[in-house]
């Protein structure tokens, strides 16, 4: 008796889903309508469930609405009137003079308060979770940032002043500039001005070689500029969201150049931009053929010497985890770990939190599925999102209606230069750290087995920003809470790219700085704060006596550049060739 054949095979119905919802997500950028929608109906049935909530609001409606009429006729006869209410810190919408005259304080004073109306109503509404209601504040808070006044030219008492001065002619150049980068963006080329900072050029140009190459990371060796070198060598891991060269941008503002003259020899990390070729490219890859391979490279160029590592952003979380792998696995080559605006823990992730859920990873996924990458436009359209007023509207009032540029400048054109995320790679990315916060809740496993921050041995330098959107410092903090050795955390001002590219010398640039030791009690990031001593300059110098003090061997002659004898010759030049991958 013969056995029955096997059925045909038929249709692949996940396919179909797939298929449909990456065609969506074309359509939606990326975003999730169901994220979306999900957020706007648990929001909407709460409210309707909670007629106290509601009431609140209508009376706290009704009575600013009558504090605003009572003010406006103080306003409208006294120049000095006290405001209502103030912007937020950060908000410079409103900072022109001309906005203290009347009407348009009446107006500036109504949107305000109009905007703390809507955020009120987002808060303490029963049942509502956390992330919805976060979500639903975030879109509302875009929602009335369109029909800010400070955003229409007819209520913007700053554009009507150029607009009369100038005759008009300023709406003649934001058309000019309007149709200059439509121009640009069909034909993907840079902003305006970006070429002026070509890598290898005008910025990415302190000297050295590619001493490593595989199908992920060129490693670039910097030739030494003093007679003696710290004997153990500094190992920079940067994101592979963005190139490399934001650590070596301009001459006078370049880490790499600055460390090398401080006697330190300096490897780099240059990550290939990934296309559709590389859609399974795993988060481990990185660690693998990324981190480790670099390590080892630098370990066959200087054998026996113990390597200062080293992480920015993203960069940093994949060395944390590299360094805990390491420590899991009794290899003990790192001298120390410095994590520049890097996150180990994703509790306190900020507002990208926002775009994080199953259902927004999900759809995600189908996208990257799709076309293997997830492309520039999501990643910077969320970044820029998180600071509208700052990166969205103003740079349209200020190129399209005034008619003005702002200067180029290298960082700004580094921004600009940006690359892709392979589609499992940022998938796993995305669940293991964001979604589900693995690394710190003792369920990230390499190569089958957990790993555990607490493992790591060498000290820890560890840098927040003030003004971080991306990795909040609060969050980047808590390596302090989870590691078991010397924490020394520098909290600087700036951003998240301006605060760590603070060179000596940079205006207005001060930090905090102090060490918890092992075996000492953990102190929370408010306490710290508050206690922590402050300095003005760059926080640099500090890293750097940090490191120096770390160096058990001292000051060496200079190691050659590369290691032929062992398989890595000196290849290209910096900064190598995959930093010119579009």
């Amino acid at each position: 008796m013969t056995a029955p054949s096997a059925p045909p095979p038929g249709p692949d119905f996940h396919t179909i889903d797939r298929t449909l919802r990456a065609a969506e997500a074309r359509i939606t950028q990326g975003i999730s309508p169901t994220a979306v929608s999900g957020a706007w109906s648990d929001w909407a049935v709460h409210l309707a469930r909670a007629p106290g909530k509601r009431l609140e609001l209508a009376t706290h409606a009704w009575t600013q609405a009558l504090r605003w009429l009572f003010w406006l006729r103080h306003a409208a006869t006294q120049q000095d009137a006290a405001p209502l209410i103030r912007p937020t810190n950060g908000d410079t919408r409103f900072t022109d003079p001309a906005w203290q005259a009347f009407p348009f304080n009446a107006m500036a004073q109504a949107h305000l308060l109009t905007e703390a109306w809507w955020t009120e109503a987002t808060r303490g509404v029963p049942g509502l979770g956390h992330a919805h209601a976060d979500r639903v504040a975030f879109m509302l808070r875009q929602m009335v940032d369109v029909l800010a006044p400070s955003n229409l030219p007819w209520t913007n008492p700053a554009i009507a002043e150029h607009t009369i001065a100038e005759a008009g002619t300023n709406l003649l150049r934001g058309a000019a500039n309007w149709l200059d980068d439509m121009e640009r963006t069909v034909s993907g080329a840079p902003p305006p001005g970006a070429e002026a900072f070509r890598p290898g050029h005008e910025v990415a140009v302190t000297p050295g070689r590619v001493v490593f190459r595989n199908n992920l990371m060129e490693l670039i060796q910097y030739e030494p500029t003093t007679e003696k070198v710290h004997a153990e060598p500094v190992l920079i891991v940067p994101a592979w969201i963005m190139k490399y060269y934001i650590l070596d941008l301009s001459p006078e503002n370049s880490l790499v150049r600055w460390l090398v003259a401080q006697g330190f020899t300096v490897f780099m990390v240059s990550w290939k931009n990934p296309d559709a070729k590389d859609r399974d490219t795993a988060l481990d890859d990185y660690r693998r053929d990324g981190v480790m391979a670099a390590l080892n490279a630098v370990s066959a160029i200087l054998p026996d010497r113990r390597i200062h590592a080293c992480g920015y952003c993203l960069g940093g979380t994949i060395l944390s985890i590299a360094a805990a792998t390491m420590a899991r696995d009794g290899d003990d080559r790192l001298a120390s770990m410095s994590l520049l605006a890097a996150q180990t823990d994703f509790a306190e992730a900020g507002e990208l939190m926002l775009f994080v859920d199953e259902s927004q990873i999900a759809f995600l996924e189908d996208m990257m599925w799709d076309r293997g990458y997830l492309d520039t436009n999501q990643m910077s359209g969320a970044f820029q999102l998180l600071r509208s007023n700052d990166l969205v509207w103003s740079r349209l009032i200020r190129d399209y209606v005034l008619g003005e540029r702002a200067a180029m400048t290298d960082l700004m054109a580094w921004n600009s230069d940006q690359t892709r995320m392979p589609a499992r790679m940022h998938g796993e990315y995305l669940r293991g750290l964001f979604l589900e916060n693995r690394l710190t809740a003792g369920r990230f496993a390499v190569e089958g087995r957990v790993i555990a921050l607490s493992d790591i041995n060498p000290p820890i330098f560890a840098v927040g920003t003030l003004k971080d959107h991306i990795a909040p410092w609060h969050s980047v903090y808590k390596i302090a809470l989870f590691s078991d050795t010397d924490v020394t955390f520098v909290l600087t001002s700036g951003g998240h790219n301006a605060g760590i590219v603070s060179e000596p010398g940079h205006a207005g640039r001060h930090f905090q700085i102090m060490t918890r030791h092992h075996g000492e009690r953990y102190l929370d990031p408010t306490s710290w704060a508050t206690i922590a001593p402050r300095q003005d300059g760059s926080w640099w110098p500090a890293w750097a006596a940090w490191l120096a003090g770390i160096d058990s061997v001292g000051m060496v002659p200079p190691p050659p550049i590369g290691a032929p004898d062992r398989g890595l010759p000196p290849l290209d030049a910096a900064p190598g060739s995959y930093i010119h991958m579009k």
